[in-house]
C-alpha cells in the first residue's frame, strides 16, 4: 500500500523545516508544494470569497496544486488574526470542489502548542513516541532560528555584495543541506560552517550605508513572493534591510515582549491591536531611535490589524520626523508600480541624508 502524501502551503523559505518534521514524524511522504507563482493567486483567488485577504488566496491556491500533485494530507497552521478560522473554510471549499483528502489542523482554538501538534499526528501516526516528536520537533524549532539568523544576515549585507547572486546562491547550498541533516549536533555543525562562508564573501560596504526597516503584516513579510520581492528590490539600491517578524520571533519571543511594547509606546497604544498591530507601532519607535533613514510598512489589502495601527504608525512618525512609505498588495498589484514608488523613496531617502550629514 502505498504513503499518504502530506504537504503544505509556502512561507518563506521554511519549507525546509517544515519536510523535516513531517518526515521524521510521521509514516506519509513528503510533498513539497510547487514554488508560488501568479498561477498560484490567480487558482486561488478564483476559488477565494471576493474579500478576503491575500495570505488565504495564496494558501488555498498552495493547497489545490498540492492536490493536482496527488498530496492527500495537507496541514495548516495560522492565527493571530482571522486566519486563525481560514483552515476550515480552506477545507470545505475545497470538499465543494470534489477534492478527496485529508485536513491536518496544527491549532486549537486558534493557538498552536507542543500537544495540539503531537495530538494532531497521533491521528495520521498512532505508534509515534512523544520523546521522539519532542526531538524532531526540537531539531526544527533550531533549523528555523538557523534560517532567521542567517536571513538576517543576508538583509544587512546582500546589497552590497561583490559577486551578485553570492548571498542567495550560498543560502539555497545551506537549505538543501539542512534537509538532510541527521540531528541537533549535526544541524549545529552544518550551521556554523555556512556561517562562517558567509562572512567571508566579500562586500563593498560603507560605514554609513542607508537603512531601511521593514514592518507590516506577519505573511507579507515572511513570503517573499506576496510582497514581489520587496526586500531584493531594496537590495539592488545598496540599501541595508531590518525586517522584524520571522518564525522564532512569532513562535518563541513575540509572548516575552509583549508588555514591554505596551509601556514603550503606551502614550500612542494602550491595548494590543491584534496580530503584529502593537509589535509594527513599537516597531517604529526601535527605527526611529537606532538611526534609521525610513520605514515601509507591507500588508495584504483589508488587513485589519494594520489598518487598525496605520494611524498610530502615521502619527509616529510624523512627530519623530520619519519618512514611512505604505504598500497594501491584492491580486492586481503591479510589478512596476511598487518599483516605481521604491525609486522614489530611494532617491528622496538618498537626498534626505546628504542634506543630514
Amino acid at each position: 500500500m502505498s504513503k499518504p502524501i502530506i504537504s503544505f502551503p509556502h512561507l518563506g523559505n521554511y519549507a525546509a523545516p517544515f519536510s523535516y518534521f513531517f518526515k521524521h514524524t510521521t509514516d506519509c511522504q513528503v510533498l513539497i508544494a510547487p514554488a508560488i507563482t501568479k498561477k498560484t493567486i490567480e487558482i486561488g483567488s478564483k476559488y477565494s470569497p471576493d474579500f478576503v485577504c491575500l495570505p488565504f488566496k495564496y494558501n488555498l491556491g498552495n493547497f489545490i496544486e498540492a492536490l493536482g500533485q496527488k498530496a492527500t494530507i495537507l496541514a495548516q497552521a495560522g492565527g493571530g488574526c482571522r486566519y486563525g478560522c481560514y483552515g476550515e473554510v480552506q477545507e470545505q471549499i475545497l470538499k465543494d470542489l470534489g477534492y478527496n483528502f485529508e485536513f491536518l489542523s496544527l491549532m486549537n482554538n486558534g493557538k498552536v502548542n507542543i500537544l495540539t501538534i503531537y495530538r494532531a499526528l497521533k491521528k495520521l501516526t498512532p505508534h509515534l513516541n512523544f520523546f521522539k516528536y519532542f526531538y524532531y520537533l526540537l531539531v526544527s524549532m533550531l533549523m528555523i532560528y538557523y534560517i532567521d539568523k542567517t536571513e538576517n544576515f543576508i538583509r544587512l549585507n546582500i546589497g552590497f555584495e561583490q559577486d551578485k547572486g553570492s548571498f542567495k546562491n550560498l543560502e539555497k547550498q545551506m537549505l538543501q543541506d539542512f534537509k538532510t541533516n541527521h540531528g541537533l549536533i549535526s544541524l549545529t555543525l552544518r550551521y556554523f560552517k555556512y556561517k562562517r562562508r558567509f562572512k567571508k564573501l566579500p562586500l563593498n560596504k560603507p560605514s554609513n550605508p542607508l537603512k531601511i526597516g521593514i514592518i507590516g503584516e506577519l505573511y507579507t513579510s515572511m513570503e517573499q513572493f506576496s510582497s514581489y520581492f520587496i526586500e531584493e528590490e531594496l537590495a539592488k539600491f545598496n540599501i541595508e534591510v531590518k525586517r522584524f517578524t520571522n518564525l522564532t520571533y512569532l513562535l518563541v519571543k513575540k509572548k516575552l515582549v509583549t508588555k514591554k511594547m505596551l509601556k514603550d509606546v503606551k502614550e500612542y497604544a494602550k491595548y494590543n491591536l491584534g496580530a503584529d498591530g502593537l509589535d509594527n507601532v513599537a516597531r517604529c519607535k526601535y527605527l526611529i531611535n537606532h538611526g534609521f533613514d525610513g520605514i515601509i510598512h507591507i500588508k495584504p489589502f483589508g488587513c485589519t490589524p494594520e489598518v487598525g495601527a496605520m494611524p498610530i504608525i502615521n502619527k509616529i512618525c510624523k512627530d519623530y520626523n520619519m519618512p514611512i512609505i505604505y504598500f497594501s498588495f491584492d491580486s492586481q498589484t503591479s510589478d512596476e508600480g511598487i518599483k516605481t514608488r521604491l525609486e522614489a523613496l530611494v532617491d528622496m531617502l538618498k537626498e534626505r541624508k546628504r542634506k543630514n550629514d
